[in-house]
C-alpha cells in the first residue's frame, strides 16, 4: 500500500511539473552579492550587463538596452533569483 501511495505522489508531482509554463525573460536579476555595498548582478539576454543596488538601477539598465519594463512582477519580463524586487541585502 505504501508503495502505491508513493507512486501516486510521484505521478502527481510529475503532472504538476509538466503543466508549469517555463518562461525565458530577457532580464534576470541574480541574488544579492554581499559586501559593504550589496548589489545584484543583472543579465539581459543571458549576458551580464551590470550591477543593481536597487529597483531603479534595474529599470535604468533595462532602458539602456531598449527594454521598457511596465511590471516588475511579470515573470515573462523579469526573473528575480534569490529574492524578489524588495530583496537588496544578504540573507
Amino acid at each position: 500500500m505504501i508503495r502505491h501511495d508513493r507512486f501516486r505522489f510521484t505521478l502527481y508531482v510529475m503532472t504538476e511539473i509538466a503543466s508549469l509554463r517555463i518562461s525565458h525573460p530577457r532580464i534576470m536579476v541574480l541574488g544579492v552579492q554581499p559586501g559593504p555595498a550589496p548589489f545584484r548582478i543583472v543579465e539581459i539576454d543571458s549576458e551580464v550587463v551590470g550591477e543593481a543596488r536597487d529597483v531603479t538601477d534595474v529599470l535604468e539598465i533595462a532602458a539602456a538596452y531598449g527594454i521598457t519594463v511596465h511590471d516588475l512582477d511579470d515573470p515573462d519580463v523579469v526573473r528575480w533569483v534569490g529574492g524578489d524586487r524588495y530583496t537588496w541585502t544578504p540573507r
